[in-house]
This record gives C-alpha cells, sequence and structure tokens, in this order.
C-alpha cells in the first residue's frame, strides 16, 4: 500500500499540479541555459574553491579552516538545491541530463539521488493533507494534530516531544541523516530495487573519494575540513525544509477539503530573505511557487512571485519568523493553526 501510494504520488509531482497553476506559471518553468550553467559553475567552483583553501589552512591548524566552514556549507546547501531541481526535472529538458548532473550533486550532498528523488516526490503528493501523512519519520514537515498528541501516553507523548526538541531534531538529527542514515536504505519499500542499489553505489563512489583524498592529503585533514562543512549544511538545509511547511499560519486540511493548489498557496510559505542568504539557498524560500509547478528552475521563482498578483497573498515568514517557527508542533484543527505543545497539556482554547 505504501509503495503504490508513493507511486502515484511521485507521478502526480513531475507536472504542475493544477490547470490553472499550469496556465499561469507554465511560462517559468523554461530553463535557462546561461544562468543554468553560471549556477553549476558558481556553486561547484565556490565550493572547491573554499575547501582547496581549508585544506591549505587546515595543513597548519584544524582551528584555521573552521571558520570557513559555514561558507562552504552554504555552496554545499545551493548544490543541495540544484539537486533538487534535478529530481524534479526542473533544471534541464531531459531526464538524462537531470540523473546525471543530481548523481554528482549527491556525491557531495551525501543524499543519494535516486531514492531521496523518489521519495520526495512522494512529499509533493501529499504535502499538508492531514489523511494522506507519510511515515512518522518524517518529523520536518509532518506533524500531529492536538487532539491525536492528547491521544497519546503520557510516555509517547515525552518520545515525541524529545525528538522534536529544538536541539535534537534542528541541530543533532540532521547530520546523522546525512552522515548515516542516508547510507542504508532503511526506509525504501521493498520494491524499490534500483532505488536501494542506488544507495550502495552512491556509498561506494563516496567511499572511494574519501580514501582518495585522505591517502592524498591525510585523513585526519579531510575530517577537519568535510566533518564541519557536512554538519554545518545539514543543519541549514534541514531546518529551510521544516520552515516551509511547520510554521503558526500555514493550512492543514482533510482530504475532502485538500486541493494542490491551496496546500500550495496556504500550506508553503514564502520565506522573505535577505538577497545574500536567497543566492545561497537558491530561492527555495519561495517554496508556494515550487509547490504550485515543481518543474520551475529555483532561478525563475523570484521573477513567477514578482508577475503574478495571485500570488501575493501566500502566507510571509521573515527570517526572525523562521527562528521562532520551532515552536509550531501540532495542528489546532479547531483553531486552524499550528500551536506549540505547551498549548495541548494546558488544554487552553487555542
Amino acid at each position: 500500500m505504501q509503495t503504490n501510494r508513493l507511486d502515484s504520488d511521485q507521478n502526480r509531482a513531475t507536472e504542475p499540479v493544477t490547470q490553472p497553476a499550469q496556465s499561469l506559471y507554465a511560462d517559468f518553468a523554461q530553463a535557462v541555459p546561461a544562468v543554468r550553467a553560471g549556477q553549476i559553475a558558481s556553486s561547484f567552483g565556490g565550493f572547491l574553491v573554499t575547501c582547496a583553501v581549508m585544506y591549505v589552512l587546515a595543513g597548519y591548524s584544524a582551528w584555521l579552516a573552521l571558520p570557513l566552514a559555514p561558507l562552504a556549507a552554504g555552496f554545499l546547501v545551493r548544490i543541495f538545491i540544484i539537486q533538487h531541481d534535478c529530481g524534479h526535472g526542473a533544471f534541464f529538458r531531459t531526464r538524462r541530463s537531470n540523473d546525471m548532473l543530481g548523481i554528482i550533486c549527491s556525491l557531495v550532498t551525501l543524499a543519494p539521488y535516486a531514492a531521496w528523488k523518489r521519495q520526495h516526490a512522494g512529499h509533493h503528493g501529499v504535502w499538508n493533507n492531514l489523511d494522506r501523512r507519510q511515515s512518522g519519520l518524517d518529523i520536518y514537515s509532518s506533524c500531529l494534530t492536538v487532539a491525536e498528541y492528547r491521544a497519546l501516553t503520557p510516555g509517547a507523548q515525552w518520545r515525541h516531544r524529545l525528538i522534536r526538541h529544538p536541539l535534537v531534531a534542528n541541530f543533532l538529527l540532521p547530520p546523522v541523516v546525512f552522515l548515516i542514515l542516508y547510507r542504508f536504505p532503511f526506509d525504501t519499500p521493498r520494491n524499490w530495487r534500483r532505488e536501494k542499489i542506488a544507495v550502495y553505489l552512491t556509498d561506494l563512489a563516496l567511499l572511494a573519494m574519501i580514501c582518495g583524498l585522505g591517502f592524498a592529503l591525510g585523513f585526519d585533514r579531510v575530517i577537519a575540513v568535510q566533518l564541519p562543512i557536512m554538519i554545518c549544511a545539514a543543519i541549514i538545509g534541514v531546518w529551510l525544509f521544516s520552515v516551509q511547511h511547520r510554521f503558526e499560519n500555514t493550512l492543514w486540511t482533510r482530504a475532502g477539503e485538500w486541493s494542490a493548489e491551496q496546500a500550495a498557496l496556504r500550506g508553503s510559505s514564502y520565506l522573505r530573505l535577505p538577497n545574500i542568504l536567497r543566492w545561497f539557498t537558491g530561492n527555495i524560500g519561495f517554496h508556494h511557487i515550487h509547490h504550485l509547478n515543481p518543474r520551475i528552475p529555483n532561478y525563475r521563482l523570484a521573477a513567477c512571485q514578482e508577475a503574478n498578483t495571485a500570488l501575493q497573498d501566500t502566507p510571509i515568514l521573515s527570517f526572525a519568523d523562521a527562528l521562532r517557527a520551532w515552536r509550531y508542533s501540532l495542528w489546532d484543527e479547531d483553531g486552524q493553526r499550528m500551536v506549540p505543545f505547551a498549548s495541548a497539556h494546558s488544554g487552553a482554547p487555542s
């Protein structure tokens, strides 16, 4: 049952979600080759140059290289956005080209392309639908309702809160996901054979790269450079994904009331970031537009927002709003908004 649902969700996610969305936004789904080439060059070039400087500095002291880790992580997040576009068939016109670049990206992001692509397509079929929530492994874009949380035993409530505590969910778990969990296809359905094989092939390629760098430069230097970059990038990337769906004024609906267009415009955020952060995050803050039409390349999302007045009423989060969004963990069906755990424990009206 889970596999069939994910397969159908993937098929829906490969095209514009509704006819109105297709007619309004399809023009922006056309790639611009010059911009595309510039993104590849600036993202990979910036990452490789920053890493090279870090390796030189790490030859003197790991502490000298450490301040550059956030910069390298920023370029790595940008590479992940390119991988994300490839997974949606948005970066190139052909599937082969998207898949080839997506696989290359995965060798630096550590997210195995084929398995991640198929699982992410499932997210695009069910987001903010209370009757089609994915497994409990998704703690970043899914949630319980207040009633469901209150129905848990005290022990289950404690475990639920612990795994979603900001220190655990936002700082401890993201590196574990990218460094460890992504190395095993533990959460893929049994018949996803190609995706499972691709996970292990990705692991072998990563092992070869790490060993090559380690024998050439020293394994201690490789760890001193690459580990802080991956930890920082994982934390940033997971936080971005989380705030795009879990914020106070988002919208969750039951299946009978759910529509893709409404879920995109009300259930996904417009995260308004400073220009420099927009660049490093590949415009993923325009997440409402991405859900309207996943085939729009990241570098055309801003232009789509400016050109369509219908997009002006979507929930807007400032950077400060996004930093506070971790508080909102449960969906209050009566109040039609996300609320903190304290609201459910107090029993106070929302």
